[in-house]
């Protein structure tokens, strides 16, 4: 087994290997960016190129462009680079327009806060 020599390692830490590349970029507001990394600080602030914001909703999911786009660092939990030779999604996922992820995206919300709600209204059954 051979040791990564200094130089290596400092590079396998840094964003630096990932520049030019496309990424996915998980925030913590649980937003998924996907771009290419054209420029980053020692804050793990970020520049993509060409970004766009990949919206899932059950087996539903489109990809809304954000052009240019700076992100805070303090917001990225998870950096990962994108392997281009590779099918992005699993083939049951269906693109669909952005109007229509919306929708979902609203639907999805509500039956989750009924949901909710319905749990408030049964608390005192003490199911738990």
């Amino acid at each position: 087994m051979s040791w990564p020599a200094p130089d290596d390692v400092l590079l396998s830490t840094s964003l630096a290997t990932y520049l030019d590349k496309k990424l996915l970029v998980l925030l913590r507001d649980g937003r998924k960016l996907l771009g290419l990394l054209r420029s980053f600080d020692q804050f793990a602030n970020v520049v993509l190129e060409g970004a766009c914001e990949r919206l899932i909703v059950g087996d539903l999911y489109c990809d809304v462009p954000l052009g240019l786009y700076v992100i805070r660092g303090e917001n990225v939990v998870l950096i990962g680079e994108l392997d281009l030779g590779k099918e992005e999604l699993p083939q049951h996922m269906t693109c669909v327009s952005e109007a229509e992820i919306r929708k979902a995206q609203k639907a999805e919300r509500d039956a989750t806060d009924l949901k909710g709600t319905m749990r408030k209204r049964m608390e005192f059954l003490d199911f738990d």
